[in-house]
């Protein structure tokens, strides 16, 4: 079995502006089916930009990235995760039942929690991995780690009580993951703009992500901020001070659940990604989608996204990238 990154099958697709950009923009859950074979997961090159970002945070802040309602056991839950993993990415994950190894990182947790170097890393002093994990508690290392193997954070989502018990989340967009924890569905909804949609079609959401088809998701919003990690604690609360339109960021998330029917439960995952908005655009259909989206969104929805004051800039360099070549 190679642990070259170039051995990795299936990668799991990014976002998908078809799919995302929608008009008139509402807030809903826009699930879709995920068809046989496709990967929900995205393995790490060493030294990745999310792996880098990921490090510095599960080394700096990992207390209110890793987080678990006392009493609530995600062992069940993250064996399903690791398998899933095992099984999409044998190249790059590995799992026993006991011992979680990530092979293109060369670094293992055992069983108890003890780190293995399995021999020295391949980027950085060697062993980056290894001394983030031995700074967390025994019990988070190999989540941990498969946080740092995978682009994707992850949570646990609880069919029977509707609420999150166990969060994994380096790369939060713009929210808090411990004001998340325990709560149910519907409250960590509650302060999303315009969310009758959302919030009435929590109860059938639940049954359907924790059932037995896998599904996907995708949420975005242009930005100024250009790091995956936008804890609102590390975020200027005074946001477009410093950023131009032009030099605008698109931020995506691809979200998907590995359902476990037996214990009505789901591992959410989510995929960040960040990108100059002018790349991200690259079609003037794609920029006339998004200037659509953008014009249909409520006062609401544009206060809870920042875009409120940076609307009619924003329309107006989308109105121009919008236009075919030639006649710009």
């Amino acid at each position: 079995m190679s642990d070259s990154p170039t051995a990795s099958p299936r990668p799991a697709t990014g976002f998908d502006f078809e799919a995302g950009i929608t008009a008139p923009f509402r807030m809903q859950p826009g699930l879709r089916k995920l068809p046989a074979g496709a990967a929900q997961l995205t393995p790490l090159p060493p030294g990745s930009r999310h792996q880098r970002e990921k490090l510095a945070v599960l080394t700096a802040f990992w207390a209110e990235a890793l987080a678990v309602v006392e009493g609530f056991d995600a062992t069940p839950a993250l064996h399903a995760l690791f398998t899933h993993a095992a099984a999409e990415h044998p190249g790059a994950w590995a799992w026993d039942g006991a011992t979680a190894d990530a092979l293109w990182l060369a670094t293992a947790v055992g069983p108890q929690g003890e780190v293995l170097q399995r021999r020295p890393g391949r980027f950085g002093l060697g062993d980056e991995v290894a001394r983030c994990l031995q700074g967390l508690p025994p019990a988070w290392r190999q989540a941990g780690l498969a946080c740092l193997a995978f682009a994707e954070d992850f949570a646990i989502v609880d069919g029977a009580t509707g609420t999150i018990p166990w969060l994994a989340v380096a790369l939060p967009s713009h929210w808090a993951p411990e004001e998340k924890l325990g709560r149910h569905f519907s409250e960590v909804h509650a302060p999303v703009a315009d969310n009758a949609m959302l919030l009435k079609a929590t109860e059938g959401l639940l049954k359907v992500i924790t059932g037995p088809e896998r599904y996907e998701r995708f949420v975005w919003n242009v930005s100024d901020h250009p790091r995956l990690h936008a804890h609102p604690a590390r975020v200027d609360p005074q946001r477009w001070q410093h950023t131009a339109v032009p030099q605008a960021w698109f931020r995506s998330e691809r979200q998907t659940f590995i359902p476990l029917p037996a214990q009505q439960q789901a591992v959410f995952t989510i995929h960040v990604e960040v990108r100059p908005l002018a790349q991200a655009l690259q079609a003037p259909a794609e920029a006339q989608a998004l200037h659509a989206a953008v014009a249909s969104m409520s006062a609401p929805v544009l206060a809870y996204r920042s875009l409120a004051g940076v609307r009619e800039p924003l329309l107006a360099w989308l109105a121009e990238r919008a236009q075919p070549a030639g006649l710009a």
